[in-house]
């Protein structure tokens, strides 16, 4: 099915609005309601949005939104002050998330660059999830679950 611009953002808009609140309301979060929204419409569900070049402008878009709602959630004096944790205990995160990911991977019988491009970026999403499941810093008994993020 051939879609310009418009109606692919129309038809993603309609996949995260029906899949979120469905998401929530069986207690999968929403982050896994849009996983699951795009896995429905992709090229391998339902077929709504087939060219895979149609979607990297997308997903381009949506890291940048994802950089940005991680920069408003975190202080710079507060991560200035952290750097020797956060590079220390996070770098030992990835690269271990990483190394059992990879491992993974070449046990099911990926290739190698398959398993290792799939690894990092599976192992660095970590902290999208982390914040997702975390509570508003208004919101009482959130420092301590935050400070186990960083």
């Amino acid at each position: 099915m051939e879609h310009d611009l418009l109606s692919n953002a129309l038809i993603y808009l309609a996949a995260a609005v029906l899949a979120v609140p469905l998401a929530k309301r069986l207690g999968l979060g929403a982050v896994l309601g849009y996983l699951l929204a795009g896995m429905a419409i992709g090229p391998w569900g339902l077929r709504l949005i087939e060219g895979v070049e149609d979607i990297l402008h997308f997903s381009e878009f949506g890291v940048v939104m994802l950089l940005f709602l991680i920069g408003l959630e975190l202080e710079p004096k507060r991560l200035w002050s952290l750097r020797q944790p956060i590079f220390g205990w996070g770098g030992l995160q990835v690269g271990a998330c990483t190394a059992a990911l990879f491992a993974a991977a070449l046990a099911l019988g990926a290739d190698w660059k398959t398993a290792l491009i799939a690894a990092l970026g599976l192992s660095l999403s970590s902290t999208a999830i982390a914040l997702a499941a975390f509570p508003a810093p208004e919101n009482p008994g959130a420092g301590a679950q935050r400070q186990s993020l960083l």
